[in-house]
């Protein structure tokens, strides 16, 4: 059997072939830019040529993208966009419009890209044929199953995606909090996890396989997962993952999710980390401090104090922030416990093996565990 995992982060797009028949760690793998990166860096190229930009596709990560489009619209230039690709800007189309971003219809926006008129940048998450171009290079071909994970604030139009985020955050650990609770076939997608059914959506449509399996998470939890497959993971535990964008952390006993915050790891450092992740494990970490704080908040079911906490697995690209810190920054108790997770030998493929684990779950006729239950 043969599964590409994708996880679609701000900096890095983490892509795992896995073959049942090899060792986990013969998987072949690679970390490339982001596709909110790409996409960022086509529409430099078009506002440097000093052309409109008509945007297609889907629902895609917003931050760079969003940012060099609105750079574009600041430079004095058209932009044009179908309605799903501009609801990567914003969920309220209103106010992509008061942006200055002009809303077309598929027809308006293929004769705008086709007449020259304006150069025409494609919205999209997974790319399986710029994936399917790079291993058909070294004579590998695509598998007929997938896992992929995006980070879905979900559909806010009127309110904070922070906030929803957080709801529906809420409602999955209140669900049971178990990795099968965070993974989803295309047919099981909630309604208002837009961007994930999105890429379910395009994926569907680009593959020509008549097997097609496929999976979708939302990167956080996939990560926390991915985590607990290295040996050293003892529950209970506090995984925290620290993304290029953002920092999110769980505490997860028996295989479930418990409590959790989330916040951007611009805004955290080595002091407030640890006194987060002890107050995750006590209970005394709230959503509106993490909130008011820039963050996307903090949701606690269950916690039974840091000194049941038997391991503290870090992962994440941005983990340098507690790996490269002297001994006598950490608090004792931390220091205790701490662990740097590299699952099967590699740190960078942690949401990968969360979201390998998650594709065992879903499809239970095969007998491949990657985390002990």
């Amino acid at each position: 059997m043969h599964i590409i995992a994708a996880d679609i982060g701000t900096g890095t797009q983490d892509i795992l072939l896995f073959d049942s028949g090899k060792e986990v760690e013969n998987s072949l793998i690679m970390v490339m830019p982001a596709p909110t990166q790409v996409t960022a860096e086509r529409v430099r190229r078009v506002t440097k040529a000093g052309k409109a930009l008509v945007l297609t596709g889907t629902i895609m990560g917003g931050g760079p993208s969003a940012w060099a489009v609105r750079t574009h619209l600041k430079a004095g230039l058209p932009v044009y966009a179908t309605e799903s690709a501009a609801l990567t800007l914003h969920d309220n189309l209103e106010r992509v419009k008061s942006f200055g971003v002009q809303i077309v219809m598929e027809e308006e926006a293929k004769r705008l890209a086709d007449s020259g008129e304006a150069l025409e940048i494609v919205m999209q998450d997974f790319d399986p044929y710029a994936v399917s171009c790079a291993f058909s290079n070294f004579e590998v071909r695509m598998p007929e199953n997938y896992a992929v994970a995006v980070q879905d604030h979900g559909n806010a139009p009127d309110k904070s995606n922070r906030v929803y985020r957080f709801e529906l955050l809420k409602e999955l650990i209140e669900k049971g909090g178990k990795l099968e609770d965070f993974v989803y076939r295309p047919e099981e997608i909630p309604p208002p996890f837009t961007r994930m059914k999105a890429q379910a959506d395009s994926l569907l449509k680009a593959t020509t396989a008549l097997n097609t399996r496929a999976v979708f998470m939302d990167t956080g939890p996939a990560a926390v997962f991915g985590a607990l497959a290295d040996p050293v993971a003892v529950q209970p535990s506090i995984v925290i993952n620290i993304g290029n964008g953002h920092t999110l952390g769980a505490l997860v006993s028996e295989n479930r999710i418990t409590a959790i915050f989330e916040h951007h790891s611009s805004s955290m450092d080595p002091e407030k980390l640890q006194d987060y992740i002890i107050r995750l494990a006590e209970g005394k970490l709230g959503f509106d401090e993490v909130f008011e704080d820039g963050g996307h908040g903090a949701y606690i079911k269950e916690a039974h104090g840091f000194e049941q906490v038997r391991s503290i697995m870090v992962t994440g690209p941005k983990r340098e922030m507690l790996e490269k810190l002297p001994s006598s920054e950490f608090r004792q108790e931390i220091l205790e416990k701490i662990h740097f997770a590299a699952p099967f030998g590699s740190m960078m493929l942690s949401g990968c093996f969360g979201l390998l684990a998650g594709f065992f779950e879903k499809y239970p006729e095969t007998s491949i565990k990657l985390i002990n239950h």
